[in-house]
């Protein structure tokens, strides 16, 4: 276990010395942007990095690639492998990424390449990780933008200046031990996408096989039991939003409220009964009709309502089972997305669904279907809920060691 005086043991007394990291940099660039809608500029085999792909972590290729005739007319340029790549502008002013392959870069990115003879690359990428609120903050204009002269002048510590040779052990050290909880929280990501994948590939193959029935038949294609086709309009009962702002829904929210309201979007509100402006509350199970956008259906069976914009389903026939019809929409979302495509907005409206028939087997038979998908849900959420927290655990433990390995004394002052 690192304790406190593990600084002070390893450096053993030896002074700091903060500098700049244009003192500690061979070159400090940016890049350029090949003027847009010009088809010849991209699609060619040249990777261009732009700043949504600088997420604290290595980068082994880029989502847009460049041709010669872009890079020669642009002002972007090559830079080697392992630079740090700190991005300057917008919503990631302040992420920090290593290049692990030779690329390009928009102008919003800086390259720093370090000069290996003063500093291990990979250090001076852990201590920047360590202080991104801290650039963040150095932005200024409304999107908090900084720039190539705000970085250059960045302080890094360097241990033991006046021996390079030991001041590159000790950093070297300190990077071991870091790249270890690094290397440790990359491979449970890796097998949480692995595993997630393969689930939800289990569960989709398994759902459509439940719900593969045949309109136009009295049978379904893997029972002998009849099976009846109904639209949604005739089989459940529809609910209609009510109207209420985004304003009213973040001044009524509470955490812990239990009534949810749903809006367009991934917006929502937790509010108390008697601070809601209107009564049509569901308190049946119901299927929730996201109807702009991302066009998708929701299942849920507290009270809750929703906006104008949407509108929900439940069932008063005891031989319907809301979820069944859930889990058989789930599998049409696409059908569904492809209408509301054909629109400016992505949106489909009432008639959409009302007009939509729905294959309704016997009750047992729904009851039946509905508890195997609901077991196959839950081993995707036992993935998908305990290894993200077994990374943020992981994380918190990085990034607690690496405040402790990084804790330097300030300019002038010394360990011991």
């Amino acid at each position: 276990m690192i304790k406190k005086s593990f600084m002070e043991k390893l450096l053993d007394g030896v002074a700091v010395e903060w500098k700049a990291l244009k003192e500690i940099a061979i070159k400090i660039s940016s890049g350029g942007t090949p003027k847009t809608g010009v088809s010849e500029y991209y699609n060619g085999d040249i990777p261009w990095l732009r700043t949504q792909e600088v997420n604290f972590g290595e980068i082994w290729d880029t989502g847009v690639k460049i041709t010669e005739a872009g890079l020669k007319t642009s002002s972007a340029k090559w830079i080697p492998a392992n630079c740090i790549i700190i991005a300057m502008y917008g919503a990631t002013v302040g992420k920090i990424g290593i290049n692990k392959i030779p690329m390009t870069t928009n102008q919003a990115c800086a390259n720093i390449g370090i000069d290996e003879n003063i500093a291990n690359y990979r250090y001076v990428f852990h201590f920047l990780y360590s202080k991104y609120e801290y650039i963040k903050s150095l932005g200024t204009g409304s999107q908090t933008n900084i720039n190539a002269a705000i970085v250059k002048e960045i302080q890094i510590p360097i241990p033991c200046p006046d021996n390079p040779e030991k001041s590159l052990k000790i950093q070297a050290e300190i990077v071991r031990i870091l790249d270890a909880f690094t290397e440790l929280t990359t491979e449970l990501t890796t097998e949480l996408t692995t595993e997630l994948g393969l689930r939800k590939k289990q569960y989709n193959y398994y759902r459509d096989q439940l719900l593969s029935f045949e309109e136009g038949t009295t049978k379904d294609t893997k029972s002998t039991k009849g099976v009846e086709w109904k639209t949604l309009g005739e089989a459940l009962v529809r609910t209609k939003g009510t109207s209420i702002t985004a304003g009213k829904m973040k001044e009524f929210h509470k955490d812990g409220a239990p009534l949810k309201i749903f809006a367009g979007g991934k917006t929502t509100a937790f509010v108390n009964y008697e601070d809601i402006p209107f009564n049509n509350i569901n308190r049946e199970p119901s299927i929730i009709v996201k109807s702009r956008g991302n066009i998708e259906f929701e299942y849920y069976d507290k009270p809750f309502s929703h906006k104008n914009e949407m509108w929900s389903y439940h069932t008063k026939d005891k031989n319907i089972n809301i979820k069944f019809i859930y889990y058989f929409l789930k599998t049409k979302e696409i059908y569904f997305q492809n209408i509301a495509g054909k629109m400016q907005m992505p949106q489909i409206a009432t008639p959409d669904t009302e007009k939509f028939k729905v294959p309704l087997p016997p009750i047992e038979k729904q009851n039946s279907i509905v508890t195997i998908l609901d077991k196959f849900d839950a081993l995707t959420n036992s993935i998908t809920e305990g290894l993200p927290r077994e990374i943020e655990l992981r994380q918190k433990q990085y990034e607690y060691y690496r405040d402790l390995l990084l804790s330097f004394p300030a300019q002038g002052e010394s360990h011991g």
